[in-house]
């Protein structure tokens, strides 16, 4: 803000046009945040807990969600803002949204209203800020979100089959912010503030199209950032990490198996610099930023959101209704599965929230019209990691040498980490004793490893909070794919079937564990999957959270997808072609939509091969 303005007061939603923006009393923007997702005002959406969270900061910020894109009218309807425009594709990477495993495009977006595909285009990072660009010439735009983080460096895409270089030289943003990016764009937004305010007490031109931009030192001090320069603007820094070229990827297929895991470190150990060369450009990435703290987390979490979709949607949001009646407890995820971009976008740390936040939440809700009483979900990208820490921070021996586990539980659980199950299942009984509560569920996916060290924790968890069906991800039945995959041993979710079992008998109730399954990893062979569906029909089970693995950028798995190795650079099988996928596949699921698919433009080859002939 400029100094001497007033901080503004929390709207009922972010302004969406410039009606919207004129009745909060706003002449114009600081921020303009562009995201691929409808906008829901729940802080399970990215842009809404970012747009928030910047206006209790003290900015002016609007939302345009899900504009067109083949005129600039969209994005112009609020103005310019006076700072800069964030730019986002939503909840998952659009080309994820837009294609199956099988690159068959999808029929459904349940972050779009009415559920219906088209209303984002592929690559929408790329996309939106190069409208940004035109609309607004010489704007500062950063990106941000899951599909600009984990496109950060020079990565395999799975739709092209190439190594593409890093998302913001292909956008020609300015930065990009990757991982949970509330203390970058803060950082960020106070930075260009400061700028803005001295252009304009040094007399410097305040021309739209030619605003003062803040060079390398300045950028270096935005934690979890992304810039390009050239070699020698780079200051002499203390200590770096050197990560493999654009062009040694490019290459060479291992080269990216040691970029993804030097890319691990820096986000897991990260108090250093990154640097990725690509052509006669350094690609410059800060250290990760902080976990927030259980203060912060409460501040952020606490914030006035409506939990609804904006009124100006005459359909549903799938996505949103999904989520209405969920509460997250935390983030961050202890496992490091190999194939999960958690891992990469949220780290492995744990940031909580307090009890406390969380029951003033649930009194929140309940007050709200049309209540069910009924909590769908409490828990974050793993159910029962709530207030879990490592010891190394604690004092123990050891804190201050840098941990080299790519996972916490892999390949068994760390002797640091430290979590108090009993203490959520204490929370989860605590909310629902609170008046109006029906209900309370957990649905976020359990690690049933970490459940199975606390049998207290595991009958509490069992027996109270499952809604007649408990979703794990045992993945595989391999143990040979669970060590590529960083999942526990297949023995290890025997176990706990049996304690689930046992569990529910006692309870008297009829409870199921719903599998999810992964077909066609890295190392995977049909072999692998005829012992896992021997398996499940000795269970009399017949699945149908059923996955085939889809390389998503930046992932370990997406690496040994792409090199054909292991981490350690053994060889290892891989199904590459679809119809190798489709053939593992089709053993869990024989009647499965792209085997119709297939079959459909197999007879639609054939008629127009008639219709040939008969010309």
């Amino acid at each position: 803000m400029m100094p001497g303005s007033s901080v503004p007061a929390q709207p009922d939603f972010l302004p969406t046009t410039r009606q919207e923006m004129l009745k909060l009393g706003w002449e114009e923007l600081d921020i303009l945040l562009v995201n691929g997702d409808a906008y829901v005002d729940h802080p399970a959406f990215g842009v809404s807990l970012l747009g928030r969270w910047l206006i209790a900061n003290g900015f002016r910020v609007g939302i345009i969600a899900q504009p067109r894109w083949d005129i600039l009218d969209d994005l112009q309807r609020m103005g310019r803002p006076r700072l800069f425009a964030g730019v986002g594709a939503g909840a998952l990477d659009s080309m994820l949204a837009h294609y199956t495993a099988f690159r068959k495009a999808r029929r459904d977006d349940a972050y779009t209203p009415g559920g219906v595909s088209g209303a984002r285009p592929n690559r929408a990072c790329i996309v939106y800020a190069n409208l940004l660009r035109r609309a607004f010439p010489g704007l500062f735009i950063t990106l941000g979100g899951i599909e600009a983080s984990l496109r950060r460096i020079a990565h395999y895409d799975f739709w092209t089959d190439k190594i593409r270089r890093s998302i913001l030289l292909d956008s020609k943003a300015d930065l990009l912010l990757y991982g949970m990016a509330e203390r970058g764009i803060l950082e960020l937004a106070r930075l260009l503030a400061h700028h803005t305010s001295h252009a304009k007490t040094s007399g410097a031109s305040s021309r739209p199209f030619a605003p003062q931009r803040p060079g390398v030192h300045a950028l270096l001090q935005i934690p979890g950032a992304a810039f390009a320069c050239r070699p020698e603007e780079l200051p002499e820094l203390p200590s770096v990490l050197k990560l493999p070229s654009q062009e040694a990827i490019q290459s060479s297929p291992d080269a990216l198996l040691e970029a993804t895991t030097l890319l691990e470190k820096h986000v897991h150990q990260g108090h250093d610099t990154a640097l990725h060369q690509t052509g006669n450009r350094l690609l410059v990435l800060t250290p990760p930023a902080t976990p927030l703290t259980e203060t912060e987390m409460d501040a952020l979490y606490e914030l006035p959101f409506a939990r609804r979709a904006h009124p100006g949607y005459d359909k549903p949001i799938p996505a949103a209704e999904m989520i209405a009646s969920s509460i997250t407890s935390h983030r961050g995820c202890g496992g490091g599965c190999s194939f999960c971009s958690l891992a990469l976008h949220q780290g492995r740390w744990i940031s909580s929230r307090s009890k406390r936040s969380i029951l003033d939440e649930v009194r929140r809700m309940s007050a709200i019209a049309h209540w069910q009483g009924v909590i769908s979900d409490v828990g974050g990208p793993s159910a029962n990691m709530w207030q879990a820490t490592c010891a190394r921070d604690k004092g123990i021996k050891g804190k201050h040498d840098p941990c080299r586990r790519a996972s916490c539980l892999h390949p068994k659980i760390c002797r640091f980490f430290q979590v108090d199950q009993q203490g959520q299942v204490s929370m989860l009984e605590n909310i629902r004793s609170l008046p109006g509560v029906r209900h309370v569920r957990v649905a976020s996916g359990v690690r049933f490893d970490l459940l199975l060290r606390d049998a207290q924790a595991a009958e509490g968890l069992i027996q109270g909070f499952v809604g007649g069906q408990l979703k794990l991800a045992p993945e595989h039945a391999s143990d040979t794919v669970l060590h590529l995959m960083r999942k526990p041993s297949f023995a290890v979710f025997e176990q706990f079937l049996d304690l689930f079992q046992r569990q529910s008998a006692r309870a008297g109730k009829q409870q199921f564990v719903v599998p999810y399954l992964m077909s066609g990893f890295p190392g995977c062979t049909e072999q692998d999957m005829t012992d896992l569906d021997h398996w499940l029909c000795g269970k009399g089970w017949r699945p149908q959270q059923v996955q085939c693995f889809v390389p998503t950028p930046g992932t370990m798995a997406t690496a040994m997808y792409h090199a054909g190795k292991d981490p350690t650079g053994n060889p290892i099988y891989v199904a590459r072609s679809d119809a190798q996928r489709l053939a593992q596949h089709r053993i869990l699921i024989p009647n499965s939509r792209e085997q119709g698919s297939e079959k459909k433009q197999n007879r639609a080859a054939k008629k127009r091969n008639v219709n040939k002939r008969g010309k």
